[in-house]
């Protein structure tokens, strides 16, 4: 068994020790190569179970976190998800294996043209990336079964609510920009959200477009 196996074992191992239960999310982790989604100074490293850098002065998450984020949003193989900044891709291509169409807004120009590039070149078909400001959502694709943010929040974002179905659900970071926020799960009922709060993280805010 090669080094990277025994590595990519391990990292399989920990995220157990977490809580990760889901099979069909260890499986996609266990089976895309993040490295794919690195630069060559940290490629070596894609099978380490923390956040590393990306282009544009950001990071791709912690498998830890990832996984935790799409246990939450509770995948079926018939959704329909709006994911919050894309980032390097690496959550959209694992999100890809489990439903049934990824929509994926990045306010980076760079980031969403590398992500849009890498998924033509692993041939993933559902999977769209748009280059757009991700607080205001998607209207012209809502309503989605799940949506993922993958930026902090210091309030829930009113305008992704009203993109989500009856009985949808919404995993954020909830909290201060300037400090830790809570992983929060939001599951929209008729008349009501109800929130489950999870643990500590730390994401970069939830920011206007910039280009």
């Amino acid at each position: 068994m090669t080094e990277n196996c025994n590595n990519i074992l391990r990292l399989i191992y920990s995220l157990r020790q977490a809580g990760i239960t889901d099979n069909q999310i260890l499986s996609c982790i266990e089976h895309t190569d993040r490295s794919k989604f690195l630069g060559k100074g940290f490629k070596n490293r894609s099978s380490e179970n923390i956040p590393l850098p990306i282009s544009c002065g950001q990071t791709i998450s912690q498998p830890t976190v990832v996984a935790k984020m799409m246990q939450l949003l509770e995948l079926s193989r018939k959704d329909k998800v709006l994911e919050i900044g894309t980032g390097s891709g690496y959550q959209a291509v694992l999100l890809s294996k489990l439903v049934r169409r990824v929509y994926t807004v990045e306010r980076q120009s760079v980031l969403a043209r590398q992500a849009t590039d890498l998924i033509a070149k692993l041939a993933i078909g559902n999977i769209t990336v748009i280059r757009g400001d991700g607080a205001l959502g998607l209207p012209i694709q809502a309503p989605f079964d799940k949506i993922l943010v993958t930026a902090a929040a210091e309030e829930t974002p009113k305008l992704l609510l009203d993109q989500l179905k009856t009985n949808g659900i919404m995993v954020l970071p909830l909290g201060p920009v300037d400090d830790y926020q809570i992983l929060t799960k939001i599951t929209k009922k008729t008349g009501f959200l109800e929130y489950q709060e999870l643990d500590r993280v730390n994401f970069v805010p939830l920011l206007p477009d910039i280009n």
